[in-house]
Protein backbone atom coordinates (compact mmCIF):
# COMPACT_ATOMS: atom_id res chain seq x y z
CA UNK A 1 0.00 0.00 0.00
CA UNK A 2 1.70 3.57 -1.22
CA UNK A 3 0.49 6.73 0.18
CA UNK A 4 -1.23 7.65 -3.43
CA UNK A 5 -3.53 4.34 -3.23
CA UNK A 6 -5.19 6.67 0.06
CA UNK A 7 -5.11 9.44 -1.86
CA UNK A 8 -8.09 11.95 -2.62
CA UNK A 9 -6.52 14.93 -4.75
CA UNK A 10 -7.12 18.37 -4.87
CA UNK A 11 -6.03 20.04 -8.06
CA UNK A 12 -4.87 23.73 -8.54
CA UNK A 13 -4.18 25.51 -11.75
CA UNK A 14 -2.30 28.39 -9.65
CA UNK A 15 -1.23 31.10 -12.47
CA UNK A 16 -5.56 31.50 -12.11
CA UNK A 17 -6.27 31.22 -8.61
CA UNK A 18 -3.12 33.52 -7.66
CA UNK A 19 -5.05 35.99 -10.41
CA UNK A 20 -1.52 36.29 -11.97
CA UNK A 21 -1.02 38.00 -15.34
CA UNK A 22 -2.00 36.17 -18.75
CA UNK A 23 1.67 37.11 -19.99
CA UNK A 24 5.04 37.01 -18.46
CA UNK A 25 7.01 40.41 -17.93
CA UNK A 26 9.77 38.37 -16.97
CA UNK A 27 9.96 41.16 -14.37
CA UNK A 28 10.81 40.93 -10.44
CA UNK A 29 9.42 37.47 -8.88
CA UNK A 30 5.81 38.85 -7.27
CA UNK A 31 4.86 36.46 -4.46
CA UNK A 32 1.88 35.15 -5.48
CA UNK A 33 1.83 31.39 -4.51
CA UNK A 34 2.54 32.49 -0.69
CA UNK A 35 -1.35 33.38 -1.11
CA UNK A 36 -1.74 29.71 -1.62
CA UNK A 37 -0.23 29.00 2.06
CA UNK A 38 -3.73 29.40 3.76
CA UNK A 39 -5.76 26.86 1.30
CA UNK A 40 -3.93 24.24 2.80
CA UNK A 41 -5.86 24.58 6.12
CA UNK A 42 -8.50 24.72 3.65
CA UNK A 43 -7.50 21.12 1.96
CA UNK A 44 -7.06 18.87 4.43
CA UNK A 45 -10.55 20.22 6.15
CA UNK A 46 -12.62 19.14 3.34
CA UNK A 47 -10.48 15.52 3.28
CA UNK A 48 -8.24 16.40 1.07
CA UNK A 49 -4.90 14.64 1.74
CA UNK A 50 -2.55 15.22 -1.91
CA UNK A 51 -2.44 18.55 -4.35
CA UNK A 52 -1.72 18.08 -7.78
CA UNK A 53 -0.63 21.76 -8.63
CA UNK A 54 0.65 22.98 -11.92
CA UNK A 55 1.95 24.58 -14.53
CA UNK A 56 4.69 26.28 -12.04
CA UNK A 57 7.29 26.65 -13.91
CA UNK A 58 8.64 30.18 -15.69
CA UNK A 59 7.13 30.01 -19.04
CA UNK A 60 5.74 33.28 -21.40
CA UNK A 61 1.99 32.33 -20.79
CA UNK A 62 -0.90 29.84 -19.64
CA UNK A 63 2.05 27.54 -17.96
CA UNK A 64 2.39 24.55 -20.76
CA UNK A 65 4.99 26.99 -23.04
CA UNK A 66 8.09 26.51 -20.44
CA UNK A 67 10.73 29.00 -20.73
CA UNK A 68 12.69 27.50 -17.82
CA UNK A 69 12.28 24.28 -16.01
CA UNK A 70 14.44 24.70 -12.98
CA UNK A 71 12.98 28.59 -11.81
CA UNK A 72 9.09 29.27 -10.63
CA UNK A 73 6.99 31.13 -12.63
CA UNK A 74 8.21 35.17 -11.50
CA UNK A 75 4.27 35.59 -11.56
CA UNK A 76 4.01 32.96 -8.95
CA UNK A 77 6.96 34.52 -6.91
CA UNK A 78 10.41 32.89 -6.13
CA UNK A 79 12.25 28.71 -5.94
CA UNK A 80 11.99 29.40 -1.89
CA UNK A 81 8.51 30.34 -2.11
CA UNK A 82 7.53 26.85 -3.94
CA UNK A 83 9.88 24.95 -1.54
CA UNK A 84 7.83 26.78 1.67
CA UNK A 85 4.90 25.96 -0.02
CA UNK A 86 5.55 22.32 -0.17
CA UNK A 87 7.15 22.50 2.81
CA UNK A 88 3.84 23.38 4.70
CA UNK A 89 2.01 21.31 2.57
CA UNK A 90 4.16 18.14 4.03
CA UNK A 91 3.71 19.40 7.65
CA UNK A 92 -0.24 19.36 7.28
CA UNK A 93 0.30 15.56 6.14
CA UNK A 94 -0.96 16.73 2.31
CA UNK A 95 1.56 15.46 -0.60
CA UNK A 96 2.44 17.32 -3.58
CA UNK A 97 2.63 16.05 -7.59
CA UNK A 98 3.94 19.29 -9.93
CA UNK A 99 2.76 19.36 -13.66
CA UNK A 100 5.70 17.89 -15.72
CA UNK A 101 5.32 19.68 -19.17
CA UNK A 102 7.64 17.30 -20.80
CA UNK A 103 6.57 16.90 -24.52
CA UNK A 104 7.06 20.47 -25.79
CA UNK A 105 8.67 23.45 -24.50
CA UNK A 106 7.95 27.42 -24.98
CA UNK A 107 10.03 29.35 -27.96
CA UNK A 108 12.18 31.05 -25.19
CA UNK A 109 13.12 28.21 -23.77
CA UNK A 110 17.20 28.65 -23.90
CA UNK A 111 17.81 25.60 -26.25
CA UNK A 112 15.32 27.00 -28.97
CA UNK A 113 16.95 29.92 -28.71
CA UNK A 114 20.06 28.69 -29.67
CA UNK A 115 18.78 27.54 -32.59
CA UNK A 116 17.64 30.59 -33.24
CA UNK A 117 20.93 32.26 -33.06
CA UNK A 118 23.06 29.68 -34.74
CA UNK A 119 21.21 27.66 -36.67
CA UNK A 120 22.39 24.77 -38.73
CA UNK A 121 25.55 25.20 -36.07
CA UNK A 122 23.31 25.24 -33.04
CA UNK A 123 24.35 22.27 -30.69
CA UNK A 124 20.66 21.78 -29.78
CA UNK A 125 19.25 21.79 -33.27
CA UNK A 126 18.83 17.89 -32.94
CA UNK A 127 16.59 18.56 -29.80
CA UNK A 128 13.30 19.14 -31.24
CA UNK A 129 11.19 17.53 -34.28
CA UNK A 130 11.44 18.01 -37.84
CA UNK A 131 14.05 21.53 -37.68
CA UNK A 132 14.14 21.94 -41.29
CA UNK A 133 16.16 25.26 -41.99
CA UNK A 134 15.06 25.40 -45.36
CA UNK A 135 11.42 26.23 -44.19
CA UNK A 136 9.63 28.77 -41.77
CA UNK A 137 6.87 28.89 -39.30
CA UNK A 138 4.24 31.74 -38.06
CA UNK A 139 6.88 33.88 -36.11
CA UNK A 140 9.00 34.20 -39.72
CA UNK A 141 12.01 32.60 -38.06
CA UNK A 142 13.59 30.80 -41.44
CA UNK A 143 13.36 27.77 -40.08
CA UNK A 144 10.51 25.40 -39.52
CA UNK A 145 9.55 22.27 -36.67
CA UNK A 146 6.95 20.23 -35.47
CA UNK A 147 4.90 21.86 -33.10
CA UNK A 148 2.54 20.65 -30.84
CA UNK A 149 -1.71 21.15 -31.22
CA UNK A 150 -1.07 22.99 -34.21
CA UNK A 151 0.50 26.22 -31.94
CA UNK A 152 4.11 26.68 -33.22
CA UNK A 153 4.26 28.45 -29.90
CA UNK A 154 4.95 24.68 -27.78
CA UNK A 155 7.70 23.38 -29.65
CA UNK A 156 7.59 19.70 -29.85
CA UNK A 157 10.91 18.13 -28.33
CA UNK A 158 12.86 15.20 -29.94
CA UNK A 159 12.08 12.43 -27.32
CA UNK A 160 14.12 10.09 -29.42
CA UNK A 161 17.36 12.09 -28.37
CA UNK A 162 19.78 11.27 -25.44
CA UNK A 163 20.42 14.74 -24.29
CA UNK A 164 16.90 15.87 -24.37
CA UNK A 165 15.36 12.59 -22.16
CA UNK A 166 18.78 13.15 -19.85
CA UNK A 167 17.51 16.65 -19.55
CA UNK A 168 14.29 15.89 -18.37
CA UNK A 169 15.24 12.96 -16.18
CA UNK A 170 17.55 15.76 -14.35
CA UNK A 171 15.03 18.08 -14.44
CA UNK A 172 12.61 15.32 -12.15
CA UNK A 173 16.11 14.84 -10.10
CA UNK A 174 15.87 18.84 -9.21
CA UNK A 175 12.33 19.06 -8.60
CA UNK A 176 13.01 16.31 -5.75
CA UNK A 177 16.29 17.39 -4.53
CA UNK A 178 14.79 21.28 -4.45
CA UNK A 179 11.05 21.36 -3.48
CA UNK A 180 10.65 17.65 -2.18
CA UNK A 181 7.94 17.17 -4.49
CA UNK A 182 5.93 13.29 -4.17
CA UNK A 183 5.43 13.08 -7.70
CA UNK A 184 4.65 14.29 -11.06
CA UNK A 185 1.61 14.30 -13.58
CA UNK A 186 2.77 13.92 -17.15
CA UNK A 187 1.42 16.11 -19.87
CA UNK A 188 -0.27 15.17 -23.12
CA UNK A 189 0.87 11.54 -21.85
CA UNK A 190 -0.73 9.87 -24.54
CA UNK A 191 1.40 11.50 -27.39
CA UNK A 192 5.05 11.18 -24.86
CA UNK A 193 7.55 7.94 -26.90
CA UNK A 194 7.11 5.05 -24.59
CA UNK A 195 10.98 4.60 -24.37
CA UNK A 196 10.95 7.93 -23.08
CA UNK A 197 8.16 7.28 -20.09
CA UNK A 198 10.31 4.46 -19.44
CA UNK A 199 13.17 6.09 -18.53
CA UNK A 200 11.41 8.69 -16.07
CA UNK A 201 9.55 5.85 -14.40
CA UNK A 202 13.43 4.49 -13.75
CA UNK A 203 14.58 8.28 -12.65
CA UNK A 204 11.20 8.26 -10.13
CA UNK A 205 11.56 4.79 -8.83
CA UNK A 206 15.23 6.05 -7.84
CA UNK A 207 14.73 9.04 -6.64
CA UNK A 208 12.05 8.97 -3.14
CA UNK A 209 10.06 5.59 -2.31
CA UNK A 210 6.65 5.99 -3.38
CA UNK A 211 7.53 8.82 -6.45
CA UNK A 212 4.16 8.52 -8.69
CA UNK A 213 3.83 9.54 -11.70
CA UNK A 214 0.77 9.69 -13.25
CA UNK A 215 -0.55 11.12 -17.39
CA UNK A 216 -2.71 13.14 -18.85
CA UNK A 217 -4.25 10.31 -21.41
CA UNK A 218 -7.67 10.82 -23.08
CA UNK A 219 -8.18 7.97 -25.60
CA UNK A 220 -6.63 4.71 -25.46
CA UNK A 221 -6.31 1.81 -23.73
CA UNK A 222 -5.30 2.96 -20.33
CA UNK A 223 -2.94 -0.38 -19.36
CA UNK A 224 -0.87 0.43 -22.26
CA UNK A 225 0.60 3.61 -20.14
CA UNK A 226 -0.44 2.16 -16.53
CA UNK A 227 2.07 -0.69 -15.82
CA UNK A 228 5.41 -1.42 -14.14
CA UNK A 229 7.62 -0.37 -16.62
CA UNK A 230 6.14 3.50 -17.05
CA UNK A 231 3.04 4.99 -15.27
CA UNK A 232 1.38 4.48 -12.37
CA UNK A 233 -2.08 6.10 -13.18
CA UNK A 234 -3.82 7.78 -15.83
CA UNK A 235 -6.62 10.50 -16.17
CA UNK A 236 -9.79 8.31 -16.45
CA UNK A 237 -11.43 10.40 -18.72
CA UNK A 238 -13.76 7.79 -20.34
CA UNK A 239 -15.27 8.04 -16.54
CA UNK A 240 -15.01 11.80 -16.50
CA UNK A 241 -17.61 11.55 -19.73
CA UNK A 242 -19.52 9.00 -18.71
CA UNK A 243 -20.74 10.80 -15.09
CA UNK A 244 -22.06 14.08 -16.43
CA UNK A 245 -23.26 12.30 -19.95
CA UNK A 246 -25.15 9.37 -17.49
CA UNK A 247 -26.90 12.36 -15.60
CA UNK A 248 -27.95 14.48 -17.96
CA UNK A 249 -29.47 11.78 -19.87
CA UNK A 250 -30.84 9.49 -16.95
CA UNK A 251 -28.56 6.40 -17.96
CA UNK A 252 -26.47 4.89 -15.10
CA UNK A 253 -25.75 2.35 -18.11
CA UNK A 254 -23.34 4.09 -19.56
CA UNK A 255 -22.02 4.32 -15.93
CA UNK A 256 -22.06 0.73 -15.92
CA UNK A 257 -20.98 -0.06 -19.01
CA UNK A 258 -17.92 2.29 -18.68
CA UNK A 259 -16.62 0.89 -15.20
CA UNK A 260 -16.35 -2.57 -16.59
CA UNK A 261 -15.12 -1.47 -20.11
CA UNK A 262 -11.94 0.36 -18.26
CA UNK A 263 -12.01 -2.81 -15.87
CA UNK A 264 -11.11 -5.40 -18.59
CA UNK A 265 -8.21 -3.03 -19.44
CA UNK A 266 -6.43 -2.35 -16.18
CA UNK A 267 -8.26 -4.84 -13.73
CA UNK A 268 -9.01 -3.89 -10.00
CA UNK A 269 -5.26 -3.53 -8.91
CA UNK A 270 -4.38 -0.76 -10.67
CA UNK A 271 -6.12 2.98 -9.59
CA UNK A 272 -6.67 5.60 -12.21
CA UNK A 273 -6.92 9.45 -11.57
CA UNK A 274 -10.82 10.06 -11.24
CA UNK A 275 -12.46 13.30 -11.70
CA UNK A 276 -15.56 15.13 -12.34
CA UNK A 277 -13.69 18.29 -13.58
CA UNK A 278 -10.45 19.93 -14.57
CA UNK A 279 -8.58 22.88 -15.72
CA UNK A 280 -9.42 21.98 -19.79
CA UNK A 281 -13.13 21.10 -19.51
CA UNK A 282 -16.11 22.81 -17.96
CA UNK A 283 -17.07 22.87 -14.45
CA UNK A 284 -19.00 20.04 -13.07
CA UNK A 285 -21.96 22.71 -11.82
CA UNK A 286 -22.20 24.36 -15.12
CA UNK A 287 -22.56 20.65 -17.14
CA UNK A 288 -24.92 19.36 -15.02
CA UNK A 289 -28.61 20.03 -16.27
CA UNK A 290 -30.14 19.71 -13.49
CA UNK A 291 -28.08 20.89 -10.42
CA UNK A 292 -29.47 18.38 -8.08
CA UNK A 293 -27.31 15.97 -9.25
CA UNK A 294 -24.41 17.32 -7.65
CA UNK A 295 -25.48 15.25 -4.86
CA UNK A 296 -25.26 11.55 -6.62
CA UNK A 297 -22.25 12.67 -9.09
CA UNK A 298 -19.84 13.08 -6.19
CA UNK A 299 -21.12 10.40 -4.37
CA UNK A 300 -20.00 8.32 -7.22
CA UNK A 301 -16.63 10.10 -7.18
CA UNK A 302 -15.79 9.30 -3.89
CA UNK A 303 -17.05 5.55 -4.03
CA UNK A 304 -16.44 4.42 -7.51
CA UNK A 305 -12.82 2.44 -8.34
CA UNK A 306 -9.76 5.58 -8.27
CA UNK A 307 -8.01 7.82 -7.04
CA UNK A 308 -10.41 10.87 -6.83
CA UNK A 309 -9.91 14.73 -7.27
CA UNK A 310 -11.56 17.84 -6.73
CA UNK A 311 -10.65 21.17 -9.15
CA UNK A 312 -9.98 23.96 -7.19
CA UNK A 313 -13.49 25.83 -6.61
CA UNK A 314 -15.59 23.26 -7.35
CA UNK A 315 -16.18 22.29 -3.98
CA UNK A 316 -18.30 26.07 -3.42
CA UNK A 317 -20.05 24.23 -6.51
CA UNK A 318 -18.58 27.40 -9.07
CA UNK A 319 -19.76 27.75 -12.80
CA UNK A 320 -16.87 27.46 -15.26
CA UNK A 321 -17.88 27.52 -19.24
CA UNK A 322 -15.28 26.55 -21.83
CA UNK A 323 -15.29 29.29 -24.12
CA UNK A 324 -14.01 28.92 -27.92
CA UNK A 325 -10.37 31.05 -27.73
CA UNK A 326 -10.53 31.02 -23.80
CA UNK A 327 -9.48 29.30 -20.95
CA UNK A 328 -10.28 32.27 -18.61
CA UNK A 329 -13.55 31.06 -17.20
CA UNK A 330 -12.25 27.67 -16.25
CA UNK A 331 -9.06 28.65 -14.06
CA UNK A 332 -10.62 31.70 -12.00
CA UNK A 333 -8.76 33.71 -9.28
CA UNK A 334 -10.33 33.12 -5.85
CA UNK A 335 -10.23 34.69 -2.76
CA UNK A 336 -9.33 32.70 0.28
CA UNK A 337 -10.94 35.09 2.56
CA UNK A 338 -14.41 34.49 0.30
CA UNK A 339 -14.28 30.69 1.58
CA UNK A 340 -12.54 30.17 4.68
CA UNK A 341 -15.63 28.85 6.35
CA UNK A 342 -17.21 27.77 3.36
CA UNK A 343 -17.69 24.09 5.27
CA UNK A 344 -19.93 25.34 7.26
CA UNK A 345 -21.75 27.88 5.22
CA UNK A 346 -21.36 26.48 1.74
CA UNK A 347 -23.67 23.27 1.37
CA UNK A 348 -21.90 21.98 -1.74
CA UNK A 349 -18.50 22.31 0.46
CA UNK A 350 -19.85 20.81 3.57
CA UNK A 351 -21.56 17.38 1.35
CA UNK A 352 -17.30 16.99 -0.23
CA UNK A 353 -15.98 17.23 3.11
CA UNK A 354 -18.52 14.36 4.78
CA UNK A 355 -17.27 12.40 1.56
CA UNK A 356 -14.11 12.86 2.50
CA UNK A 357 -14.21 11.87 5.78
CA UNK A 358 -16.21 8.88 4.76
CA UNK A 359 -13.56 7.72 2.39
CA UNK A 360 -10.92 8.06 4.77
CA UNK A 361 -12.60 5.75 7.19
CA UNK A 362 -13.36 3.31 4.91
CA UNK A 363 -11.05 1.07 3.59
CA UNK A 364 -13.07 -0.56 1.39
CA UNK A 365 -13.68 2.43 -0.61
CA UNK A 366 -9.80 2.17 -1.56
CA UNK A 367 -9.02 -1.15 -1.58
CA UNK A 368 -12.69 -3.48 -2.07
CA UNK A 369 -13.25 -5.04 -5.26
CA UNK A 370 -16.17 -3.54 -7.07
CA UNK A 371 -19.45 -5.61 -7.49
CA UNK A 372 -22.62 -4.69 -9.08
CA UNK A 373 -25.92 -5.09 -7.22
CA UNK A 374 -28.44 -3.11 -9.79
CA UNK A 375 -29.09 -1.15 -12.44
CA UNK A 376 -31.83 0.66 -13.75
CA UNK A 377 -31.38 4.20 -15.93
CA UNK A 378 -32.34 6.13 -13.20
CA UNK A 379 -30.89 4.21 -10.38
CA UNK A 380 -28.01 2.41 -9.64
CA UNK A 381 -26.25 -0.02 -7.00
CA UNK A 382 -22.81 -0.87 -5.75
CA UNK A 383 -20.46 -2.55 -3.45
CA UNK A 384 -16.94 -2.46 -2.90
CA UNK A 385 -15.87 -5.43 -1.01
CA UNK A 386 -13.09 -5.77 1.08
CA UNK A 387 -12.28 -8.85 3.65
CA UNK A 388 -15.80 -10.52 2.68
CA UNK A 389 -17.55 -6.82 3.81
CA UNK A 390 -19.56 -4.79 1.28
CA UNK A 391 -19.61 -1.16 1.76
CA UNK A 392 -22.85 0.09 -0.52
CA UNK A 393 -23.52 3.03 -2.55
CA UNK A 394 -27.24 4.19 -3.73
CA UNK A 395 -27.36 6.86 -6.44
CA UNK A 396 -31.46 8.15 -8.12
CA UNK A 397 -30.85 10.58 -10.68
CA UNK A 398 -35.02 10.78 -11.18
CA UNK A 399 -36.99 12.81 -9.92
CA UNK A 400 -38.88 10.40 -7.55
CA UNK A 401 -37.94 8.39 -4.47
CA UNK A 402 -37.02 4.75 -5.29
CA UNK A 403 -36.74 1.37 -2.97
CA UNK A 404 -33.93 -1.24 -3.66
CA UNK A 405 -33.71 -4.53 -2.08
CA UNK A 406 -30.08 -5.26 -2.08
CA UNK A 407 -27.59 -7.61 -1.28
CA UNK A 408 -25.83 -6.98 1.45
CA UNK A 409 -22.96 -9.56 2.17
CA UNK A 410 -22.54 -11.18 6.23
CA UNK A 411 -23.46 -7.07 7.88
CA UNK A 412 -26.12 -7.59 10.17
CA UNK A 413 -27.24 -3.78 10.13
CA UNK A 414 -25.78 -0.83 8.22
CA UNK A 415 -25.66 2.98 8.30
CA UNK A 416 -26.17 5.52 5.90
CA UNK A 417 -23.47 7.89 6.11
CA UNK A 418 -24.68 11.06 5.46
CA UNK A 419 -28.23 10.44 7.05
CA UNK A 420 -27.04 8.37 9.62
CA UNK A 421 -30.26 6.23 8.89
CA UNK A 422 -29.75 2.03 10.17
CA UNK A 423 -31.30 -0.19 8.36
CA UNK A 424 -31.44 -4.25 9.15
CA UNK A 425 -30.15 -6.95 7.05
CA UNK A 426 -32.45 -9.66 6.92
CA UNK A 427 -31.32 -12.92 5.04
CA UNK A 428 -28.50 -11.08 3.80
CA UNK A 429 -30.01 -7.85 2.00
CA UNK A 430 -31.21 -4.94 2.76
CA UNK A 431 -34.48 -2.79 1.76
CA UNK A 432 -32.92 0.87 1.83
CA UNK A 433 -35.68 3.93 0.07
CA UNK A 434 -33.26 6.59 -2.12
CA UNK A 435 -34.88 10.19 -2.76
CA UNK A 436 -35.01 11.13 -5.55
CA UNK A 437 -31.38 13.05 -6.74
CA UNK A 438 -29.79 11.94 -4.33
CA UNK A 439 -26.90 9.25 -3.39
CA UNK A 440 -25.97 7.43 -0.18
CA UNK A 441 -23.19 5.17 1.11
CA UNK A 442 -23.97 2.31 3.61
CA UNK A 443 -21.40 0.73 6.00
CA UNK A 444 -22.23 -1.99 7.92
CA UNK A 445 -22.52 -0.75 11.05
CA UNK A 446 -19.39 -2.37 13.30
CA UNK A 447 -16.98 -1.16 10.87
CA UNK A 448 -18.40 2.30 11.61
CA UNK A 449 -15.04 4.19 14.03
CA UNK A 450 -15.95 6.33 17.09
CA UNK A 451 -14.56 9.35 14.44
CA UNK A 452 -17.35 8.48 11.72
CA UNK A 453 -20.42 11.06 12.44
CA UNK A 454 -22.82 10.86 9.67
CA UNK A 455 -24.19 14.52 8.54
CA UNK A 456 -28.05 14.64 8.76
CA UNK A 457 -29.13 17.52 6.21
CA UNK A 458 -27.40 19.18 3.73
CA UNK A 459 -29.24 21.45 1.20
CA UNK A 460 -27.36 22.62 -1.60
CA UNK A 461 -28.74 25.81 -2.80
CA UNK A 462 -29.94 26.79 -6.34
CA UNK A 463 -31.34 29.98 -7.72
CA UNK A 464 -34.57 28.66 -9.08
CA UNK A 465 -36.67 29.54 -12.45
CA UNK A 466 -39.09 31.83 -12.24
CA UNK A 467 -42.18 29.50 -12.74
CA UNK A 468 -40.17 26.66 -10.00
CA UNK A 469 -41.28 26.87 -6.32
CA UNK A 470 -40.61 23.25 -4.83
CA UNK A 471 -37.49 21.94 -3.17
CA UNK A 472 -37.25 17.99 -3.62
CA UNK A 473 -37.26 17.12 0.34
CA UNK A 474 -34.77 14.26 0.81
CA UNK A 475 -32.49 13.19 4.16
CA UNK A 476 -29.99 13.44 2.34
CA UNK A 477 -28.08 16.31 0.57
CA UNK A 478 -31.10 18.14 -1.05
CA UNK A 479 -30.88 20.31 -4.08
CA UNK A 480 -33.80 22.20 -5.82
CA UNK A 481 -33.59 20.43 -9.31
CA UNK A 482 -34.28 22.10 -12.75
CA UNK A 483 -37.26 21.58 -14.96
CA UNK A 484 -36.95 18.94 -17.47
CA UNK A 485 -37.57 20.17 -20.84
CA UNK A 486 -40.97 19.25 -22.15
CA UNK A 487 -40.80 16.65 -25.08
CA UNK A 488 -42.40 18.51 -27.52
CA UNK A 489 -39.69 21.39 -27.19
CA UNK A 490 -36.67 19.17 -27.73
CA UNK A 491 -35.41 19.13 -31.36
CA UNK A 492 -33.78 15.92 -32.34
CA UNK A 493 -31.31 16.79 -35.13
CA UNK A 494 -30.67 13.58 -37.28
CA UNK A 495 -26.99 12.64 -36.73
CA UNK A 496 -25.45 12.91 -40.43
CA UNK A 497 -23.30 9.17 -40.61
CA UNK A 498 -19.85 10.02 -41.53
CA UNK A 499 -18.71 8.82 -45.32
CA UNK A 500 -16.91 5.31 -45.13
CA UNK A 501 -13.04 6.06 -45.14
CA UNK A 502 -10.97 3.87 -47.90
CA UNK A 503 -7.67 3.24 -45.60
CA UNK A 504 -4.31 2.48 -47.24
CA UNK A 505 -3.16 -0.97 -45.63
CA UNK A 506 0.81 0.07 -47.43
CA UNK A 507 1.03 3.29 -45.19
CA UNK A 508 2.24 3.78 -41.69
CA UNK A 509 0.70 5.23 -39.39
CA UNK A 510 2.37 8.53 -39.18
CA UNK A 511 1.54 9.01 -43.12
CA UNK A 512 -2.24 7.89 -42.47
CA UNK A 513 -4.55 11.02 -42.09
CA UNK A 514 -6.50 11.64 -38.96
CA UNK A 515 -9.72 10.10 -40.59
CA UNK A 516 -7.67 6.79 -41.76
CA UNK A 517 -6.49 6.63 -38.31
CA UNK A 518 -9.85 6.96 -36.37
CA UNK A 519 -11.02 4.15 -39.08
CA UNK A 520 -8.28 1.87 -38.05
CA UNK A 521 -9.19 2.37 -34.48
CA UNK A 522 -12.16 1.70 -34.93
CA UNK A 523 -11.24 -1.63 -37.07
CA UNK A 524 -9.02 -3.35 -34.35
CA UNK A 525 -11.87 -2.39 -31.55
CA UNK A 526 -14.39 -4.40 -33.75
CA UNK A 527 -11.75 -7.07 -33.89
CA UNK A 528 -11.86 -7.30 -30.06
CA UNK A 529 -15.28 -7.65 -29.83
CA UNK A 530 -18.65 -5.31 -29.97
CA UNK A 531 -17.85 -1.33 -30.37
CA UNK A 532 -20.63 0.97 -28.69
CA UNK A 533 -22.10 3.65 -30.04
CA UNK A 534 -19.76 5.24 -26.91
CA UNK A 535 -16.91 4.15 -28.17
CA UNK A 536 -17.03 4.75 -31.52
CA UNK A 537 -18.10 8.76 -30.13
CA UNK A 538 -14.49 8.46 -28.40
CA UNK A 539 -12.79 7.80 -31.58
CA UNK A 540 -14.44 10.73 -33.59
CA UNK A 541 -13.95 12.88 -30.76
CA UNK A 542 -9.97 12.54 -30.95
CA UNK A 543 -8.62 14.55 -33.78
CA UNK A 544 -5.18 15.06 -32.52
CA UNK A 545 -2.93 12.97 -34.94
CA UNK A 546 -0.08 12.01 -32.87
CA UNK A 547 -2.70 10.68 -30.02
CA UNK A 548 -4.57 8.60 -32.76
CA UNK A 549 -0.96 7.18 -33.92
CA UNK A 550 -0.59 5.89 -30.07
CA UNK A 551 -3.48 5.18 -29.71
CA UNK A 552 -3.48 2.36 -32.84
CA UNK A 553 -0.40 0.97 -31.76
CA UNK A 554 -1.49 0.48 -28.39
CA UNK A 555 -3.74 -2.30 -29.67
CA UNK A 556 -0.43 -4.59 -30.27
Amino acid sequence: MAWYDEAIFYHIYPLGLTGAPKQNSYGEPVHRLNTLLPWISHIKEIGCNAIYIGPLFESVGHGYETTDYKKLDSRLGTNEDLKGFVAECHKQGIRVIFDGVFNHTGRDFFAFQDIKLNRENSQYKDWYCNVNFSGNNSFNDGFSYENWGGYDLLVKLNQHNPAVKEYICDVIRFWVREFDVDGIRLDAADVLDFEYMKALRHVANEVKPEFWLMGEVIHGNYSRWVNEETLHSVTNYMLHKALYSAHNDHNYFEVAHTIKYVGSMVGNNLKLYTFVDNHDVERIYTKLENKAHLVPIYVMLYTLPGIPSLYYGSEFGIEGRKEQFSDDSLRPALNYEDYKNSVETNSCTKLIAALGKVRRNTPALMYGDYKELELQTTHFAYARVLDGKCVITTVNNGGNDVSMNLEAGGATEYVGALTGERVAATEGRIQVRVPANSGEIWIPSESCSESFAPIKTVEIEKTAEPEQEEIVKAEVPEIKPTTQPKAESVSVKEEKKPEKVVVDCNKSYEEMSVEELQETILEKMRRNGPVTDYMIETVRENTHHDSLVTWARSFG
